[in-house]
């Protein structure tokens, strides 16, 4: 049927879908990553904080023997220095992995279109059949799946560390402290890992499911292509007018024209010879209707036309309008400029002369 979707998304269509934030992308994959850089740096984190949590409690005896206000002050102010450092790298960390893992999900753009309110959005029908669709089927077995999943890690990362809590009474503090950080570490890294690849499949899912929402029908297809490219109609009309308007332009040249060669009916070539600015260029062409009309006009102006098959053929053929004449025609063309300033200075340049060109050789 003409109305399935069965074509994929043009660049249009996924330009306009990203515009509008319709993006195959989960928040789960940014927020696994972002558990497992919070465990790689917590570590770091946490003792920087206590190198300077000791420092700052090593001045606490002098604040208490002389209780100033200013140096109390000092000591606060460096306590939340001290804290904003400690934190700066995880916080650093973190932001730039959820702007990574957002760029790797299909860029980062502020779709200002969903700020725009929409009464649709208040109908709870869509939301109804949703909840009542595959997409929310999926949801449930991705809840279950990660539920099941976290479990399994949490048993595989616990059973060897319960006996050893059970003996924690023949232990020192800190090597029970080492033994819960490195659990504590070790769970939230296996949760990070299994997390990680269950957005993975996620990220596919989501994108399939987008993708299949952004095709197109053939009918679609054909209307986005005539929009991108132009209407063939009016594309043709503009082209029209276009050589309508060159047409028009390279007729009010002619009257400056020196000459214009001719063959003799079907193809006219106006040229006009200004020393300062190098070779003679071609100010007008044209065949059939418009050869007559160049005609005409030289004629109404007097400017001189000449009939010359072979010239006026390979001039119109490969120069374009304001061009100079190629350097192979240069002498045919000089020879007739030439023979046109002799007519010019006897009085008889206008009408239509023959070539010096195919004139006879002298004996």
């Amino acid at each position: 049927m003409s109305g399935e979707k069965t074509e994929q998304p043009t660049q249009q269509k996924l330009k306009k879908a990203k515009r509008e934030g319709q993006i195959g992308r989960t928040q789960d994959l940014g927020a696994w990553f972002g558990m497992l850089g919070a465990s790689i740096m917590l570590p770091k984190t946490l003792s920087s904080a206590l190198d300077h949590a000791r420092e700052l409690m090593a001045q606490v005896p002098d604040v208490i023997s002389d209780p100033e206000p200013a140096q109390a002050l000092a000591i606060c102010k460096e306590a939340m220095m001290a804290a904003a450092w400690a934190v700066l790298p995880l916080s650093m960390t973190m932001m730039a992995i959820g702007v990574a893992a957002a760029g790797a999900q299909g860029g980062i753009r502020v779709a200002t279109k969903l700020f725009i309110p929409k009464f649709s959005r208040l109908n709870p029908l869509p939301g109804i059949k949703k909840m009542l669709g595959p997409q929310s089927l999926w949801e449930g077995t991705k809840a279950l799946v990660k539920t099941g999943v976290l479990a399994a890690v949490l048993y595989a990362t616990t059973k060897d560390v319960i006996p050893t809590l059970m003996n924690a009474g023949h232990l020192p503090l800190n090597s029970l402290l080492g033994v819960v950080k490195d659990a504590t570490l070790g769970l939230i890294r296996a949760a990070a890992g299994a997390g990680i690849v269950m957005a993975a499949a996620d990220y596919f899912v989501v994108r399939r499911r987008t993708n299949k929402q952004l095709r197109m029908t053939k009918e679609e297809v054909k209307q986005e292509h005539k929009n991108s490219d132009g209407d063939p109609l009016v594309k043709a009309q503009i082209r029209a007018r276009q050589m309508a308007m060159a047409r028009n332009r390279q007729m009010t040249d002619i009257p400056t024209a020196d000459v214009v060669l001719v063959n003799p009916t079907h193809v006219a070539v106006a040229l006009r010879y200004e020393p300062s600015k190098g070779a003679p260029r071609i100010v007008a062409k044209g065949q059939g209707p418009i050869a007559t009309k160049i005609r005409e006009l030289a004629a109404e102006h007097r400017v001189p036309m000449v009939q010359d098959v072979p010239l006026a053929r390979a001039l119109h053929s490969g120069c374009e309008v304001g061009a100079e004449v190629p350097a192979e025609f240069f002498g045919a063309v000089a020879k007739v400029l030439a023979f046109v300033m002799s007519l010019k200075s006897r009085g008889s340049a206008a009408g239509l002369h023959r070539s010096p060109n195919s004139a006879p050789a002298a004996a």
